[in-house]
């Protein structure tokens, strides 16, 4: 049994240590993510006996891409090996199975929480608040070793509303820096919007719908985007550097190209070489 640690390198999915968690307990419909339905608790049809993905060099061309922009933040292998002990769905039945679907749900929300605290924490503006960040982390990890029976019935919705107090007081923080005026477009529809290079410097996107917007060469530095739904967003020769709370998943669904800056928490994905 592989344990993982709650961290840095705890964040992160290890897929080789995991029993395919997001293959059989998320469901997907048909749609320009994935061409069949699915679902939640049946395994996806390429799922092999060994947990591995039977095409998952080839999941692109055959219409699964969604599978490309998820992302369990680690929880996979802290549920299939610490929370489960390394015993997998497939062995304890039903009712065992059910169970550690629900936890694994439980457990990537509290690990993206602790992905964000710990963006925070690395933030020179949001030190003002690293001491609450620090306990509230702790706080979460400690959720993050419950039983799977406590953890199926934790209320993660109330936690992650404490969680986003402090997330929102950072945005604050880190978005009044520079002299600039911090606007907010929380929420906003921005769906297919014309903003190529529109200056969005230092705005909270917190939320905002951007599916399919034209962000080229916008500047996007210092911006929250937290919660942005960026599907199919062209972010080409866009620049978010220094852009925070910016996942891996939201930028494996968006389109871009070598002359897009990124923050050094996120790779540029392959996919977007491979276009050009």
């Amino acid at each position: 049994m592989h344990a993982t640690s709650v961290g840095p390198s705890g964040l992160s999915a290890d897929c080789g240590n995991c029993f395919a968690l997001c293959c059989v307990a998320l469901p997907f419909a048909r749609s320009a993510d994935f061409p069949v339905d699915k679902g939640a608790g049946t395994p996806c049809r390429n799922l092999q006996d060994d947990f591995r993905c039977g095409v998952h060099s080839e999941l692109r061309p055959r219409g699964f891409s969604g599978c490309t922009v998820y992302d369990c933040f680690g929880a996979g292998q802290k549920v299939s090996q610490v929370t489960f002990r390394g015993q997998d769905w497939r062995s304890g039945g039903p009712e065992h199975a059910r169970l550690m679907f629900d936890v694994f749900a439980v457990v990537r929300q509290l690990h993206e929480m602790l992905w964000y605290m710990t963006e925070a924490l690395s933030m020179p503006a949001a030190r003002p608040v690293h001491g609450d960040l620090r306990r509230m982390r702790e706080r979460t990890e400690q959720l993050t070793a419950l039983s799977p029976e406590e953890l199926g019935e934790l209320d993660v919705g109330a936690h992650r509303q404490e969680v986003d107090v402090l997330l929102l007081r950072v945005s604050e923080l880190a978005r009044s820096g520079g002299g600039r005026r911090a606007r907010d477009r929380r929420g906003a529809d921005l769906a297919g919007a014309r903003l190529k290079g529109a200056d969005l410097r230092g705005v909270s996107l917190r939320g905002a719908c951007l599916i399919a917007a034209d962000l080229t060469g916008a500047d996007l530095r210092g911006a929250d985007l937290i919660g942005a739904d960026l599907r199919d967003a062209d972010l080409t020769d866009a620049d978010l550097t220094g852009a925070f709370f910016l996942t891996q998943p939201q930028v494996n669904a968006a389109r871009g190209g070598v002359g897009t800056r990124l923050p050094s928490s996120v790779s540029r994905p392959g996919h977007w070489t491979a276009r050009l």
